[in-house]
Parts: structure tokens; sequence; C-alpha cells
């Protein structure tokens, strides 16, 4: 169930509410509204023991007692109605007491320390140790290539935007799709200043001649960590680390209140 879990731990967050439920009551078939009742407790009890709301809690659909079904959790015994498998009803307790940190485990190892840089202390304490900021970068580009898949922005307080993305451009065609989705992202006089900078996975030569004619420069991932020489005060290094995080939060924060 973690292994499939890309933006949002659902399932496992699901199998846990559940598993809590049958602990208390001993009823293992449990209507669509019960599932979701349940699914959404575990999500807010797993948001207080993590401390923060990123990679858990999507919205709830009723496509998820089915989808459950699929891992041999539940068995379908009537309309959006659904019994749980005795084997996971047998070991209830254990798995009530283990589901939680494992999903904890599972999202460090997707994040790392992201959840973190919700607090203005720890950005500074990284952004102050220039070391410390640029192991993080680093980190982070190696822990998990696919954050970066719809693109993080690492701005400057001087007009440079670096936009990093997971991404091969091979293609004219390629780099011509790129552009028109930066002419979205971005304002025209940026674009025409030559002031957005991406950083990819990797171009190939005579393409990114033909975006430098766009005044768009690219560079490939494993430059970027010579980009931390040009943030030169830890404010910048600070606004780096808040912007990492906004952008995490934006795709990766709780739907569930």
């Amino acid at each position: 169930m973690l292994k499939n879990s890309q933006t949002k731990v659902i399932m496992p967050a699901l199998a846990l509410g559940v598993l809590r439920n049958y602990s208390a009551n001993r009823k293992r078939v449990f209507s669509d509204g019960e599932i979701r009742f349940s699914y959404e407790s575990a999500v807010r009890s797993l948001k207080a023991h993590l401390g923060h709301d990123v990679h858990i809690g999507a919205r709830y659909e009723d496509a998820y007692g089915m989808r459950m079904s699929r891992y041999g959790f539940f068995k379908a015994v009537g309309h959006l109605r659904y019994e749980l498998a005795k084997r996971f009803a047998d070991s209830a307790e254990q798995l009530v007491s283990w589901i939680p940190d494992r999903i904890k485990q599972h999202i460090e190892s997707r994040i790392g320390v992201i959840p973190e840089l919700a607090d203005s202390k720890v950005r500074l304490r990284i952004a102050d140790d220039v070391s410390k900021f640029m192991e993080l970068i680093g980190e982070q580009m190696n822990l998990n290539a696919t954050n970066y898949d719809r693109g993080v922005d690492l701005a400057t307080n001087f007009g440079v935007v670096y936009q990093v993305k997971k991404l091969r451009i091979e293609t004219r065609s390629d780099a011509d799709k790129l552009y028109a989705e930066l002419k979205l992202n971005f304002d025209t006089e940026r674009l025409q200043d030559g002031n957005v900078i991406l950083v990819i996975d990797d171009i190939a030569e005579d393409v990114r001649r033909y975006l430098i004619d766009m005044k768009v420069q690219s560079i490939k991932k494993d430059q970027l960590l010579s980009i931390g020489k040009e943030f030169h005060e830890s404010e910048d290094r600070q606004k780096v680390l808040r912007v990492i995080y906004e952008e995490f939060r934006r795709d990766y924060s709780s739907a569930i209140k």
C-alpha cells in the first residue's frame, strides 16, 4: 500500500481507521459511510502523530473500498458494503500500533525534513549554515526526484527564478511545449529578460541552444549545488527553504481538516 502512495498516504490511513473501528466494535462489515468516517478520523490522528499534514489525507472517494479489496483487505458483500478480511481482523491490535510509525517512516523516506521547514526557526538554523543548506538541497534532489515533477520554483531577491523539474528535453518539439508552459507560469517580462532558468535531468545540446535563443537557460540537476553559491545571504537561503516547503505543501498537504 505504501509503495503506491505517491502524493498522499491514503490506503494505509484507511486501513488504520477501519482496524481501529473494528478493535472498538468487533464488527467486520462496513458501509461506505463507516469507512469514510474511519478514514477521516485516522487522517486527523495521523496529523497529530506526525506533527504536520504533508503527504497524508486525500479527499475520500467511494471507490476506496473497492481499491482496498484488491489488497485483500476487504471483500465486497453488497453495494458499497465491505467485509474486513479475517487475517487483518485477527491482527488488528498489532497493526493499529504499528501502522502510524510505519507511515511516519515512509513519509520521511519520501520527503525528508521538508515538513520541518514549516518552522521559521528550523529554516533559520539551516540557512545560517551554508553547508547544511547545500546538504539539504542535495539530499532532496537525490531522495526522490519525483518530488519535482510539477516543478519547484526557487526565487531569489535579484529577479531570477530557478525552476527545478524532473524532465529530459530531447527535441525542439519538447522545448516548444515547455516554453508554452513557462509562458503560462511566468510574466512575459521575466521570460524576455532571461530570468527563468530551468534545472532539469538532461537536455540535448542543440535543444539547449534553441532555448537560449528564446532567452531560457537550462542546466542539469547535477549542477544544482553550484547554484547555492549565488545565495550569499542567510535571508536568501531562508527564502529558498520557505518556497520549497510551500511548494511541497501546496501539492502534498491534507485535504481533510
